[in-house]
């Protein structure tokens, strides 16, 4: 049986693997896929502190950013909890057909790279924060 610190490794290690595929995606020009994978690396760091900072090890199954937080000690600024509400779109808008053509006109080079940059910031501070 994992200990709780490995349950916070395994976390960790993924949002790193995911890290690698957000920059594979970018330079491939798949802005929208890469911002998937961006939401993808917060969550399992946000699952993480959620392991860290509750009994149980296995974090609810949800990809609400805020949801996730909500549950730890962890406080959002309010410019924080703004661009977690507005990274949550890609983990649902990335997901389904009804959503992905409407993306793709907003998922340009300059709007995925900005979000991937704002996000190493959340990325950071969030490990940071599982010293």
């Amino acid at each position: 049986m994992k200990t709780k610190g490995e349950h916070i490794e395994f976390w960790i290690e993924q949002a790193e693997d995911d890290w690698k595929a957000v920059f594979s995606l970018f330079k491939g020009r798949n802005y929208l896929q890469s911002l998937f994978f961006t939401h993808l690396v917060i969550e399992k760091l946000c699952k993480s502190l959620w392991i860290k900072h509750n009994s149980e090890n296995v974090p609810p199954r949800s990809h609400n950013l805020i949801y996730l937080l909500s549950a730890t000690p962890i406080i959002l600024t309010d410019d924080q909890n703004e661009f977690l509400l507005k990274l949550n779109r890609f983990q649902l808008e990335g997901r389904y057909p009804e959503y992905i053509s409407a993306m793709h006109g907003i998922c340009n080079e300059q709007f995925a790279d900005s979000m991937i940059n704002s996000s190493n910031e959340i990325r950071l501070w969030l490990l940071e924060k599982l010293l």
